[in-house]
């Protein structure tokens, strides 16, 4: 009777050879798929609409190639998601918050309008500088400080989520290409 750390193994080496073997077999579909649209490597076929529907379908790009890949690439979906919230994060804390401002100085009248009043401060920083949190901002009430707050969570987040998919990518990569070291 095989024991658990036998079991384990067996089980992790079952994953690796899946995984390579699912990466190989969708790139093989998507290749055949596409070489079904050229006969006899002649692009004139396809372009004059003389291509089988079921090549057309193009059943080996999007079933077995596609859908396969992203299986396998969904870490690399991650990072990339995880990435554009953390650039996101880090360009709304750099400009600051949209809320109801006092533009009065600027024109000599009385008027207010939503926009990003902190983009235009060229010799300060509104993240260092207090005093603006509350005087700048009319509308919401503590618009700044909900702001920071919350876009500082985010950036912190996304990149814990960046380093956890680099990890598992980089552990994913090891296990993958170590198990066909293995005896």
């Amino acid at each position: 009777m095989l024991s658990s750390p036998d079991v384990m193994a067996c089980s992790r080496t079952c994953s690796r050879i899946l995984g390579l073997s699912l990466g190989t077999t969708a790139l093989f579909a998507a290749g055949a798929n596409l070489v079904l649209l050229f006969p006899n490597w002649d692009v004139t076929y396809l372009l004059r609409g003389l291509i089988g529907r079921h090549a057309m379908l193009g059943s080996g790009l999007w079933g077995g190639g596609l859908m396969m890949l992203t299986a396998l690439l969904s870490s690399s979906l991650a990072f990339l998601g995880a990435l554009i919230c953390f650039i996101t994060s880090g360009v709304a804390l750099k400009d600051g918050p949209f809320c109801m401002f006092d533009v009065s100085p600027f024109n000599q009248t009385q008027a207010w309008k939503y926009g990003y009043p902190f983009q235009d401060l060229h010799n300060r920083n509104y993240l260092y500088d207090h005093s603006l949190w509350n005087s700048v901002c009319l509308e919401p009430s503590k618009a700044v400080i909900w702001h920071v707050a919350f876009f500082s969570i985010l950036l912190c987040i996304s990149l814990l989520q960046i380093l956890l998919v680099v990890i598992h990518f980089i552990n994913s990569f090891l296990g993958l290409f170590c198990s066909l070291c293995e005896k």
